[in-house]
This record gives structure tokens, sequence and C-alpha cells, in this order.
């Protein structure tokens, strides 16, 4: 019997109307379990900090069948930064995994391709700007580092561009703009008056304090918008990581795609800045972790944003909970995924080498 049989007894194939996919037990198996690990973490999140509430109570509420009291805790306080912390989760992790998917290189995430720096710098820009505080309003401060982010996207995209997108080059003009647009952010931060410079430096960490429920609506739609786009256009991506002629002989248009997949992760990861600020390292960790988990050649994108998910959210919990003072969420992802992307480059020196 070929291999190829094996394979398609192994992993069934399943047809409704036009549309076909392979069916793998293992990855709806993992899928379900990041998942199921969300939502209790995600439920863990808003039951604990100075008034405790029984996750049963948590459910109860959810539902609609909670008491008064734990009702107010629950949807007024703490649920807006729980969901800005899953909505951004989920935007960052998918938004890594069509970089990576595009770029063909586990380092392209949006906080090496500088679209990240670009957010901060256009909000750090507004923060301390003549006028800031007024610009700088729920409304204006997220406005500004979406138009930040798709602005730099399309920079390091229209300077990488040579014939095509090469993910190498991708990732070289990602790191100057990167460092570019950090530079801008420090200048900015030196010329400001020093209230606005602290204003400035408690959202360049990456928090989820004190968010509101419009923040959360704004995020939720644009993500939900997005996300059905690239789920459209993303059945052709699989082709695209054997090669451009592979893809080009099986009728994709790799250009086209190529570019309303970028414009789709430049647009989650400047949704998810202008929620959450720049919570660093989770759209590089996410894919990765997730691609593992699934065993898949390729980063998997409803594992990716779930994983994402799970790790912002799981960090915010170890803020608040674990590590003294409340600290940041940013600090957090940046003591895990600090070292996982050392293991990377040592990882991707050791296949060099070999």
């Amino acid at each position: 019997m070929s291999t190829d049989r094996n394979t398609a007894d192994m992993h069934p194939g399943v047809r409704v109307g036009r549309w076909s996919w392979v069916w793998r037990p293992w990855t709806a198996l993992v899928t379900l379990l990041l998942a199921a690990a969300t939502f209790l973490v995600f439920c863990v999140s808003i039951s604990v900090g100075d008034f405790t509430i029984e996750l049963g109570a948590v459910l109860r509420t959810l539902v609609g069948q909670g008491e008064r009291v734990d009702e107010f805790v629950i949807m007024d306080l703490r649920m807006p930064r729980a969901l800005v912390g899953l909505i951004a989760g989920v935007a960052l992790g998918i938004s890594g995994a069509l970089t990576q998917s595009v770029a063909r290189n586990p380092l392209a995430s949006p906080d090496v391709l500088g679209i990240t720096s670009g957010a901060s710098a256009t909000a750090v820009f507004v923060v301390t700007a003549s006028g800031g505080a007024a610009l700088g309003s729920t409304l204006g401060l997220p406005a500004a580092a979406l138009l930040g982010g798709l602005l730099t996207g399309l920079l390091v995209y229209f300077l990488a561009w040579k014939k095509g997108i090469d993910g190498f080059r991708l990732i070289l003009i990602g790191v100057s703009v990167n460092a570019a647009m950090q530079a801008l952010t420090t200048w900015l931060l030196v010329l400001a008056d020093i209230r606005d410079v602290a204003r400035a430096q408690s959202w360049l960490v990456g928090a989820l304090n004190a968010r509101s429920w419009a923040e959360v609506w704004t995020s939720l739609w644009l993500t939900i918008a997005l996300v059905v786009v690239v789920l459209f256009v993303a059945f052709q991506l699989r082709p695209m990581h054997f090669g451009d002629d592979v893809a080009a002989g099986l009728g994709v248009r790799y250009g086209t795609v190529r570019a309303v997949l970028l414009l789709c992760a430049v647009l989650l990861a400047g949704v998810a800045v202008s929620a959450a600020g720049p919570v660093p390292f989770v759209a590089l960790v996410g894919p990765q972790i997730a691609m593992r988990l699934l065993r898949s050649p390729v980063p998997p994108l409803i594992a990716s944003g779930l994983f994402g998910a799970l790790l912002l959210v799981g960090s915010d919990l170890v803020a608040r909970v674990v590590l003294p003072g409340d600290l940041p969420v940013g600090i957090v992802t940046a003591i895990i995924g600090g070292p996982f992307l050392v293991y990377l480059l040592v990882r991707a020196n050791l296949k060099r080498a070999t």
C-alpha cells in the first residue's frame, strides 16, 4: 500500500459543497484542549483579586444567574481587562502565524518586523505632542497606534519588495525599521515633558489595567472582521510553503495572497497594540509553540491564536497574583519570550551549521 493511501486512511477527507478539508484528529484534539485551557485561565483570571469569587459563581455570572455583587465585580471591573487580553492574544497569535508563514521564517513576527515599534512610536508621539492629553483619549490613542502599525508595515513591505518578497530580506528590513522606530520613540521621550513620559512609559511596557468596554468592543469587531478575511484567504497559504513556482503551478496568485495576508497580519498586530499596548513576544512564541503541539510543519492559525490568548491572559494572571506589585503583563511575556527567542536563534544556527 502506498504512502499516500496510508495518509489518506489516517486523515480522511471531508467535503461540504465546494469546501473540502482533511480531518486530523490530533489537530482537533489539541485545538479543543487549548480552547478549554484558555477558557479555564480566563475564568480564573476574573475570579481572583482583592475580592475572590469562586469559579462556580463566575460561571453562573457568565450565564446571567450570578448574584448582584458578583455581577458588578466581574462584569464591570474585571471582565474588560480579561477580554482585552483574550482578544489581543488571539490577534497577536494569528498575526505571528501569518508573518512566519509568509516569510517562511520562525523569527518573523510583528515584534521583529518593526510593526509593534511603529505603533508604539505613533502612540508616544500622540501622548507627548502638544495637545496629547486630548488626543490620547480612549479613542485617539488606540487609533494612533493602529495607524502607526499599518504605516510601518506598509513601509517594511515596500522596502523589502524586489520582484517579490523574500523572507530573509523581509526580516533584515524589519529589524532595521524596528531599530529606527525604537530610536524615534526614545527621542520623543527625551524631548517630552516628564509627566507625559511617565504616562507613555506605562503604556509602552504593555498593560491590561483600566480597560473599558469601549475598547473591548472596538478590538473585538476589528479582530473578527480581520480573522474572517484571513480564514477566507488562508486555504491558499499552504501551497506557498512549497515555493512560489509550485504555488503558481497550482493556480495560486501568490503575490496577491501574500500581500493580503501580510496586510491582515499588520492590522491584527495594530489592533492588539492599540488595545493592550506593545506586549512583546506573544506573536513570536504563540505560533511556534502551537506548531510543536500540533506537530504541524507550519504555524497553525487557530491554534496560534488560542495559544496567544492563553499566554497573554495567563501572563496577566501571573503578573497580578504571583509577582509582587501588580506588574504590567509585558514584563512577564518578555521573561518568557526572551529565552525562547535565544532558543530559536541557537536552533537556526545549528541547522545552518549542519
